[in-house]
């Protein structure tokens, strides 16, 4: 089961998402990150992210808002993922420190799509393994969904009748900067070196 899920989570949900992410880089005219593109959402950009409001790790709600203060890599999963989760964040990190060496800072976020198991605390002794600076999300189960729906990701319970249920999702990062909102996002497959290189190309413009 958890192969499975391995691999639904790690691109099989494309043809699930009816066609949402297409990989030719398509831009629109005066787009100040045109170069650095890779690729690109039906509808544009626009339509992915948005406002939402969440708990985090001290249990206080916050929005949006108060949490992308700064470039933020923002990435959807939950802490009882047996494989993917982790390695994602990790990456996810990785790119934090080669982005931090290069004299950007940037906060990398996970929001729970698992609220009913990632409590506040949990998130937060998750986080900090991770990163000294990620931030761990969690809400109720009409915050995260209004969020997921946000980003157009995607996370399905598969229910096992007991508490070590797995979750299928969707494992883009998403690059969403204070003021532009979302601009880019990345696969899995993408390295660390990969991450930053491409998030840097959009940070050296501001």
């Amino acid at each position: 089961m958890a192969t499975l899920v391995a691999l639904v989570a790690s691109g099989g949900l494309l043809a699930l998402m009816g066609g949402i992410w297409v990989s030719t880089q398509m831009t629109g005219p005066g787009d100040e990150f045109a170069e650095c593109r890779m690729g690109t959402v039906a509808g544009g950009a626009e339509t992915i992210g948005g406002p939402f409001t969440l708990v985090n790790a001290a249990g206080e709600t916050v929005t949006d808002a108060e949490v992308i203060t700064e470039p933020a890599l923002v990435y959807f999963g939950y802490t009882f993922c047996p494989d993917v989760c982790p390695l994602d964040t990790v990456r996810n990190a990785e790119a934090t420190d080669i982005l931090e060496e290069q004299g950007h800072s940037v906060t990398p976020v996970m929001i729970s799509i698992d609220p009913a198991r990632d409590t506040p605390e949990v998130m937060g002794e998750y986080s900090e393994a991770i990163h000294p600076r990620m931030v761990g999300l969690t809400g109720s189960e009409e915050q995260v969904q209004a969020a997921t729906q946000a980003y157009r990701a995607y996370a399905k319970k598969n229910d096992s009748g007991d508490d070590y249920y797995l979750v299928d999702h969707s494992t883009f990062t998403y690059l969403v900067l204070p003021e532009q909102g979302f601009v880019e996002f990345f696969r899995r497959e993408l390295t660390a070196d990969e991450v930053a290189e491409r998030s840097a190309c959009f940070l050296d413009k501001l």
